[in-house]
Parts: structure tokens; sequence; C-alpha cells
């Protein structure tokens, strides 16, 4: 197949097809804490903020996995990449189900988020090098892998949980990412040929988008940007179980709800891959901002239960095109030959975000003993994801409008 019909081409899907398979899988580190964590309180006797810290340090453990697997992408390609996270991610996982303290387990799941980061970010800038008309559907459809395992996995782990505890479960993760991540990761050795990394590099520069910034500068805004939006995108997601078990629901009901939310962040991700396709990368992050912002006001007036599973939804459909919507402004943007890194540095901010507003969420409510405070502080980090995105979208308005770029 040359560069003329490798973007796009049916083997483009079928390879699209792969990396959901492989999304979904890798990704159940960044989840499985969550459902766990009310365990892990109870059994370690700890407090909230503290209980918290495991899952900091696995979104610690994923951003750095982002930044650094994806350099690994570039020069040894995914499959190499992705047999040695599965590696990583089964040995972390086997490691923290015999932790005796949260502090091991805390370090355990720094492992467990390094080995989970290369079925996001690596494999987002890895598709989208066989895309160029369809880049932002299949970036989105390949994200929505993180929240599809958000949305499964936590049901097919909830029945593990209730009758065998939580390191049991963590023993069967072990085992199924191993089992299942490597045969599929060695689908995808075939690396994209040189004709159409030409072909998407000729085609980038005769359509390519301007703003009046460095392309360190632009990186740096964008990971200013993506550490505010999921600052406030890690409230509902990280203590949505443990407020309704602090509400007298349960976990069960809690994890209903985090899957709902995941379900409605798939069909927002497809929708803002539409929409970026149409309207660009920028435009589409500033209109999933505004809405996520819109929908975090919503958890302040309700605590009921039914409102509490309307507003889960709501909050899933608004936000969940956020984050892939970065690896677009990146493609569109900055050099592909690049891509791996780039996109690894700007999804590593996106996850400080979660990991810093996952531990600030548990510590303003063991100061306040509420999620309200909780609530407004992520409204606060929207704001300035908005005003940064804003900003581009202006700066990138004018210099498309300038004669010299028409």
């Amino acid at each position: 197949m040359t560069g003329s019909n490798i973007l796009d081409s049916r083997y483009s899907w079928w390879r699209l097809g792969v990396t959901l398979g492989i999304a979904v899988t890798g990704n159940v580190g960044m989840w499985a804490i969550i459902v766990i964590m009310p365990a892990v309180q109870q059994e370690f006797g700890v407090d909230r903020a503290d209980a918290s810290i495991p899952y900091t340090m696995t979104m610690v453990g994923f951003a750095l996995g982002n930044l650094l697997i994806g350099r690994a992408v570039d020069r040894f390609g995914i499959t190499t990449a992705l047999i040695g996270a599965a590696a990583t991610l089964g040995l972390g996982f086997a490691a923290a189900a015999v932790s005796g303290s949260v502090l091991v387990l805390s370090v355990m799941q720094l492992i467990v988020g390094f080995g989970t980061a290369a079925s996001f970010g690596p494999l987002i800038a890895d598709i989208s090098h066989w895309f160029y008309r369809r880049r932002g559907i299949a970036v989105a459809i390949a994200a929505s892998g993180n929240y599809l395992s958000g949305a499964i996995w936590p049901l097919l782990l909830s029945g593990i949980l209730s009758d065998f505890g939580w390191r049991t479960a963590y023993a069967v993760l072990a085992c199924a990412t191993v089992l299942l991540v490597v045969p599929l990761s060695l689908l995808l050795k075939r690396r994209v040929p040189e004709e159409a990394t030409a072909q998407a590099h000729q085609l980038a520069v005769a359509n390519a988008r301007s703003v009046n910034f460095s392309p360190r500068s632009l990186q740096w805004m964008l990971g200013l940007a993506g550490i505010g939006c999921c600052i406030a995108m890690s409230m509902p997601q990280v203590h949505i179980v443990a407020y309704c078990v602090d509400l007298g629901y349960g976990p069960a009901v809690g994890a209903e709800m985090l899957s709902l939310m995941l379900m409605g962040g798939v069909v927002s991700r497809l929708l803002s891959g539409l929409l970026a396709d149409r309207l660009g990368g920028v435009l589409t992050l500033l209109i999933g901002s505004s809405l996520q912002c819109l929908a975090l006001f919503l958890y302040l007036p309700f605590d009921a239960m039914v409102p509490l599973y309307v507003v889960s939804l709501i909050f899933g459909l608004s936000q969940g095109g956020i984050v892939p919507s970065y690896a677009v402004i990146v493609r569109e943007y900055l050099p592909p030959q690049q891509a791996g890194a780039r996109v690894g540095f700007v999804i590593m901010a996106t996850i400080v975000g979660m990991a810093l507003g996952g531990w600030m969420s548990g510590w303003i409510y063991d100061l306040t003993g509420s999620y309200q405070m909780a609530f407004m502080n992520g409204i606060a980090w929207n704001f300035l994801n908005i005003g940064i995105i804003a900003l581009l979208l202006f700066k990138s308005r004018a210099r498309r409008a300038e004669p010299a770029l028409t």
C-alpha cells in the first residue's frame, strides 16, 4: 500500500479497531483504584485525603508514562512500547495486591499508572499518523477506549470486589492485562510508510493553522490549560463513589454513576471527534470546556440519588471530548515528526491536573466535611482553562485572517 492510499484507508480503520481493544483493556489501571478506594480507606483506617493518595500516585505514573513512553514510540514503535507497558502493568497490579499499607499501595500504583499510560497518549499519537481527513474522529475513538474501560471494568470487578475483596480483583487484573494486551499489540507492528509520512506532512503544510506563539509557548499554554480543565474534571470522576458512600447510597450506586458518566463521555468523545474534523481542535475544546463548567455547577444544588444520576450523565456528555481535543490541536499546530513527544507532554499535563485535582478534592473534603467547596475549586480552575483556550482561538482566527496565510 502506497502513501497515496494509506491515510484513512481500510487498514487504518482496522488498526483503529485493534487500538480501541488495547485501550479498553490497558486503561483499567486508571479506574480500578477509584472503585477500591472506599475498601482501602476502611481496611487501612485512613482519612479521605490519605485514601486518595494511591489514585494521585496512579496519575503521576500515568503522566510520566505518557511523556516517556510517547518518546519511546517515536523511536521504537508502538508494539515494543505496549509489550513493555503490559509487563509493567501486570507487575504493578500483582505487587499492589499484596501491599500492607497505603504507602506501599501508593508506590505500586505509581507503577500501575506508568504501565497504563501506553494505552492512552502513545496509542492516540500512533493512530493519528494513519488518518488525515478523519483524524478527529479517529483520535476520539481511540481516546474513547479510556472511558469505555472505566465504564466496563468497574462493573466487571464489582462482583469480585464484593465477594472476594479488592486484593483478589487486583490479582485478576494482573493476569488479564498481560494476556490481552500483548497479543493485540503484536497486530500493530506495521510502521507508517515513509511516503505516507511525507504525504501527511505535505497536507499539513498546505492546510496549516497558526497562532502568534512559538511551538514551545503553545505547548506550555496547552499544558496549563490541560491542568486547569482536569483539576475540574477530577472532582466527579475521582470522588463520585466516595461521595455516594457519604450520602448513604453505597459504593455500588457510586460505581453505576461512574459508569454512566463515562458512557456519556464516550458519546461526547465521538461527537467531539466529528466536530473537530469540521471546526478544528481549538473551538471543539472551548465548547467542551464550557459545557463541563456548566455541568459542574449542576452538582452544587443536588444530592438526591436520581438527580445525581442525571447530573452525572450530563457531566459525562459535557466533558468527554476535552482531552482528545488537545491531541488534535497538537497535530494541527505542531510538527508531525514530534507527535509522540508533543502529544505525550500535553496529555501528561492533563493527567497532572487529574492527579492534583483528585488529591485537592479529598483535602478540601477533610477540611470542610463537604464536597461543595471541592466542586467550587474545580469550577475556578475550569475558568482558567476557558480563558487560555479562548485566547488561542482569538489568536488563531487573527492569523488565519491574514492574506499571507490564505
